[in-house]
């Protein structure tokens, strides 16, 4: 008899009969399946993408058909990945990733919008939303196994980091990262999430010169899928909300942006 085309050793039968099994009281418990939640109305692609994800034994996929499903299943039983389609019934998928990201025990949920909605605006405002990724059809469920893998370890990755500095204080600029605080001169700033995730990993790196993949690749959770030139956008946004502290975001000619005290 052979597996995968290797001869099983039969030789030494004694050798494995001779090993005392494990007390039950010893045993090491299975590690807990992934769970992630699929909110996709269309049955068969739905099928396709839990079958593909359960298919190593070690994730676990719930299937749900509309936003306010989402929305209910997720605050029963909180997934460790939401896969969200834009066009659903009651809910669409760009309110339930607002809905989720502006509630505290679901803010941090990674989230990978898979959408027929093809246009950089379409995965722009996708991005600024809240997603981890953005995912177009038709797609190929290797490449989304893939990116479900990526954004899970950027997750594990980022919450066993060290917290960050959660205030910082400038002439100009007051930041309370933890609060979701943003003021210039005393007067509060309105940011988009995606500004102020920005704007904190800009502080975090402040004097560091960081290039736009870089931006993608942390802030957006992207490294090519998307246009550079979103970067570009979102920092002159974020210069002309910020004034008078515009001025500690700098462009480095052919290398990218830098904060400066």
């Amino acid at each position: 008899m052979q597996t995968s085309g290797i001869p099983v050793d039969r030789s030494r039968p004694s050798d494995r009969t001779a090993t005392p099994s494990q007390p039950a009281g010893n045993r090491v418990a299975p590690a807990p399946r992934t769970r992630v939640l699929v909110v996709e109305d269309e049955q068969d692609i739905a099928g396709l993408i839990k079958h593909t994800l359960e298919r190593g034994g070690d994730t676990e996929v719930e299937i749900v058909e509309s936003g306010d499903a989402a929305v209910k299943s997720v605050g029963e039983r909180t997934p460790d990945l939401v896969i969200l389609d834009l066009n659903l019934p009651v809910l669409s998928g760009i309110e339930v990733c607002r809905i989720l990201r502006a509630r505290p025990n679901t803010g941090s949920i990674p989230i990978i919008m898979l959408t027929a909605r093809t246009s950089e605006s379409d995965r722009v405002t996708g991005l600024d939303v809240g997603a981890d990724d953005y995912i177009t059809k038709p797609f190929s469920l290797r490449e989304l196994a893939a990116r479900v893998r990526a954004v899970l370890r950027r997750n594990r990755t980022e919450s066993q980091a060290p917290p960050p500095a959660a205030i910082y204080r400038g002439t100009h600029l007051l930041a309370d990262f933890d609060a979701v605080s943003v003021s210039v001169d005393g007067t509060p700033v309105r940011l988009t999430r995606r500004e102020f995730e920005l704007l904190r990993y800009l502080v975090q790196n402040k004097n560091r010169v960081l290039s736009r993949d870089r931006l993608l690749e942390r802030v957006w959770g992207y490294d090519h899928f998307i246009e550079t030139r979103s970067v570009d956008v979102h920092v002159g946004r974020l210069r002309a909300k910020l004034g008078s502290a515009s001025h500690q975001i700098e462009t480095v000619v052919g290398l990218g942006y830098r904060f400066v005290e």
